[in-house]
């Protein structure tokens, strides 16, 4: 019997290896084929699920979106619903008849607006219902399926021209020159903010054929925008969030303001007003209360303020209840990858039981995102789903009997599941990726903790090489999320992956400052960022190198955003690393607060303005220390990234590097913004990783890379 053990044993070793060797690596080119699941909604029955398919484009330049069911049975394939190549947001009416969406036009100008269609689940094409200036979105029906809601920044001026042209300037000539009066003018990739268009409250009968022209109506107006909104039960109001301070930037603590307004018109009326700022109201299924998730206010300011769930009377004047006091990972939280669906939209929020009597969310712990349950009236919790992954966006029945959500691994992009609450079961609904992905030689990274110097635990993950040999030495890339409050953790990395698969052993921590680890660990950088993470960091790269599988005269250190500033300071602190690349990074603090897109009044990273807090400003600058700075540095960055500013970070160090003659190469991309490495250009997306890793092959594996180098005359 154990002769035949060992035999079965071995046959099924020998299998899994032929399966592994038949497989291949993945590359930085099958970005292209990827395809993500992206704004789940579950019809009211249960039976379907309707969702937005996004893919790569042809030219390789953008991405389309589509949308398409499957049903919950789990045994019939995914159809596609509808045939734009910029179709979004799909929602169902309450009967389950139709399906609204919001479709762009394929080419963008000033004319391209997106405008709300409809569709009838019985058959034949989809129309459009508004022809709406500057064009309509976040469309959200009626409990009783006769009204839609939506957003619209349209003037009155430009309204009542329909879409005609404007008339020409008296003098003949339209202004190009923009007069700014308040601190936070444009936005990352949003370009400068339009002050002169506020989104506002619009509502429309739902057409149930092509030949109905139903007429708009607007219920808002004024100069401050509107978002939020939420039905009331019986439809006859709207609710809806308003922040009414020009500039809330000057104020110590956000203030959120409900208002609702009569669906036949009429005044809006103001409900409360909330010290904090409230994400994502839902009301429960009486009417009487709202759940929402958002941070408590702290003075002194904090640098993170974990988010909590809160619950609110549907009454005048009524203050927040905050459910989760006791409970210290974070509400509506998630993890960071590379691959959350581009253009995809929707999420989750949180979501009313049948019975009204718990709330269920999405919470983010220790690298990983689940949905978790919490009593209304006394926030006890329970999981709903559990796991070593990141569930994305989520969606429920009416009742909450199932919830739509998906699901991200360090191997599966993003794939739909429903959740039958009864039973516990999860059924996967899509496999959008399968094709590719059978071919793939992924492997699971390993899950590292450690005790940092001061005692404190810090998480770190570890990528080997899928053909890994516990015998060889490898080169190690550290890899530093950015935020600083935010977290790497259960979710697919194409970036890890594909280095891994290059041969190099990728480190990406959770040092001091991340979230999902509680609101002590998470503030503790406060008036200390850069400062003690780095030592966090050093020490995850120690604790790989005791391993014995790591070459220590290959290492390599990048990050973006926050973790472009901690790769800057690293190399300022320590020589140990034979290259960098710092991505859309921050090396002068003070330049940093004068020019990036939005304005930190508030003495939140540092004790005041940059005139106020001198030397925190220039003690924790790179640029300060770069006199230090030994080894080979690469720069990526966007050019119209207003987050952190090139001529804040890169562009500074990059000249003050040519300076020293310390070897130093800048990458510029054209029309990216901060988002450039995951949802940027796709091309550009694959040169970004082409460079990263050329400059570690030339620096930790000896690679000829002549684009590198400055030609000599000979």
């Amino acid at each position: 019997m154990q002769k035949h053990l060992a035999r079965l044993v071995a046959v099924i070793v020998l299998f899994s290896v032929a399966a592994s060797a038949q497989k291949r690596a993945i590359t930085e080119r099958d970005l292209f084929d990827f395809a993500w699941v992206g704004d789940p909604q579950v019809s009211p029955d249960g039976s379907t699920v309707a969702f937005v398919r996004v893919t790569i484009n042809a030219a390789k330049t953008n991405y389309d979106t589509s949308i398409w069911t499957v049903t919950t049975a789990g045994t019939d394939q995914p159809r596609r619903l509808t045939s734009g190549t910029r179709d979004s947001t799909p929602r169902w009416s309450p009967d389950g008849k139709f399906l609204t969406f919001v479709r762009s036009p394929d080419t963008p100008g000033p004319n391209a607006a997106p405008q709300l269609y409809m569709l009838s689940m019985a058959g034949g094409d989809s129309w459009a219902y508004t022809t709406m200036p500057r064009g309509a979105g976040g469309p959200i029906w009626s409990p009783d399926g006769k009204w839609i809601a939506f957003g619209n920044t349209a003037t009155p001026d430009e309204i009542a021209r329909q879409g005609r042209p404007a008339p020409p300037p008296a003098d003949g000539r339209e202004t190009d020159v923009r007069v700014i009066t308040r601190a936070v003018y444009r936005s990352d990739g949003g370009g400068y903010v339009d002050t002169n268009h506020p989104n506002h409250l619009w509502v429309i009968a739902a057409p149930k054929a092509p030949e109905e022209k139903p007429q708009p109506k607007q219920l808002t107006s004024g100069s401050y925008s509107e978002g939020g909104f939420v039905w009331s039960r019986d439809s006859s109001r709207i609710y809806y969030t308003t922040n009414r301070t020009f500039e809330p930037y000057y104020a110590e603590t956000p203030t959120t303001e409900i208002y609702s307004v009569p669906v036949a018109g009429g005044a809006p009326a103001l409900l409360t007003k909330v010290n904090m700022g409230v994400g994502g109201l839902v009301l429960s299924p009486d009417g009487s209360k709202f759940a929402f998730s958002g941070s408590a206010v702290h003075k002194p300011v904090l640098s993170y303020t974990q988010p909590d769930l809160w619950v609110l009377d549907n009454a005048p004047n009524a203050q927040p209840r905050n459910l989760t006091t006791g409970f210290d990972f974070d509400i509506g939280g998630g993890v960071g990858g590379d691959n959350a669906p581009p253009r995809a939209g929707g999420g989750g929020g949180a979501i009313w039981t049948g019975d009204g009597r718990s709330i269920i969310v999405r919470y983010a712990r220790e690298g990983r995102a689940n949905l978790g349950m919490f009593d209304a009236a006394t926030g006890k919790m329970s999981d709903v789903t559990k796991g070593d992954q990141a569930i994305m966006a989520y969606q429920p029945t009416r009742d909450a009997s199932k919830i739509a959500y998906t699901r991200s691994t360090p191997t599966v992009i993003t794939d739909l599941y429903i959740l039958d609450r009864a039973s516990g079961n999860a059924k996967q609904l899509t496999k959008v990726n399968e094709a590719l992905f059978s071919k793939l030689n992924l492997t699971e990274p390993d899950d590292v903790w450690f005790t940092s110097f001061d005692g404190k635990r810090v998480q770190t993950w570890v990528q080997k090489p899928p053909d890994f040999d516990p015998n060889k030495k490898y080169p190690l890339i550290l890899n530093i999320h950015g935020g600083p409050h935010a977290a790497y953790g259960y979710v697919f990395d194409h970036e890890f992956q594909w280095m891994a698969a290059k041969g190099y052993v990728v480190v990406y921590p959770n040092p001091r400052g991340s979230t999902t680890y509680g609101q002590e660990f998470g503030n503790i950088i406060q008036h200390n960022y850069p400062g003690d993470d780095h030592k966090d960091l050093m020490l995850a790269v120690d604790e790989v190198i005791k391993r014995g599988y790591i070459d220590e005269k290959k290492l390599g250190i990048t990050g973006g955003s926050g973790g472009g500033v901690l790769t800057n300071w690293a190399v300022t602190q320590t020589q140990r690393f034979a290259a960098a690349v710092s991505q859309r990074d921050i090396s002068d603090w003070s330049n940093w607060w004068y020019t990036a897109d939005f304005a930190q009044f508030q003495p939140s990273w540092f004790k005041g303005a940059p005139f106020e807090d001198v030397e925190g400003f220039r003690n924790r600058s790179a640029i300060t220390h770069v006199a230090k700075i030994q080894t080979p540095m690469m720069f990526i960055l966007g050019e119209a990234d207003w987050r952190t500013p090139p001529g804040a970070g890169g562009e500074e160090l990059f000249r003050a590097l040519k300076y020293r003659k310390i070897p130093t190469v800048m990458v510029r991309f054209p029309n990216e913004g901060h988002e450039l490495s995951r949802s940027g250009q796709p091309w550009h997306r694959i040169e970004r990783l082409h460079h990263i890793v050329g400059w570690f092959d030339k620096w930790l594996m000896g690679m000829a890379k002549p684009e590198y180098e400055v030609p000599t005359v000979k």
